[in-house]
């Protein structure tokens, strides 16, 4: 039947993210990442890095429940979410990054879903999209973070940067949810902190 592939279901979750009340359809990648891995907590202090347009940290605040804490940065403005505190800027930035360190030094859950701005070389949007991701790393890293989730493109250094997030992290599986676009060439790698 038409409409009924992977893409048929790509346009459902748009619909659904609407009349659910989320910002963006990835809201359902994250609750597939969070089923499937049992990444936030009740409480969790959480860093939500490419955050616009709220969609993420829309379901972050939902199972971190009242206790949690949620920080949000983006190059777009988002528009406010109760117990959510957002910041506009480039995290490659030295300002932004310093108040990014008064606000949260800490984090149980760092989790980014930046993207870069499509070229349509895939070979230059892939090597935006890892440099991204290292930068998500390295955050996740000064903060501690116990868990980590990061959207990545497949290419030529994704299996490198894999490498680094499990010689961080020592746990990682990656993971194609089921509101990902059928052609596209996104998976998200799932890191959990491991002490020996």
């Amino acid at each position: 039947m038409p409409g009924q592939g992977r893409q048929g279901r790509t346009d459902a979750f748009q619909r659904k993210a609407r009349r659910e009340g989320y910002r963006a359809r990835s809201a359902y990648k994250l609750m597939d990442i969070q089923k499937k891995s049992k990444i936030f907590k009740k409480g969790s202090i959480v860093l939500d890095l490419g955050a616009a347009p709220g969609g993420w940290s829309q379901v972050a605040l939902e199972l971190m429940e009242e206790e949690g804490k949620l920080v949000g940065v983006d190059l777009q403005h988002i528009l406010p979410l109760p117990r959510a505190t957002f910041i506009q800027g480039d995290l490659r930035d030295i300002e932004i990054r310093e108040e990014l360190q008064k606000l949260i030094p800490k984090a149980d859950v760092v989790i980014s879903d930046m993207s870069p701005n499509l070229s349509g070389n895939y070979s230059i949007d892939q090597a935006r999209s890892v440099e991204l991701s290292t930068l998500a790393l390295e955050i996740a890293a000064e903060r501690n973070a116990q868990a980590f989730v990061v959207k990545v493109f497949e290419g030529s250094d994704f299996q490198e940067f894999r490498k680094a997030v499990i010689e961080e992290f020592g746990s990682v599986r990656t993971l194609s949810p089921e509101a990902s676009r059928k052609q596209s060439s996104e998976v998200y790698l799932i890191a959990k902190r491991k002490y020996r």
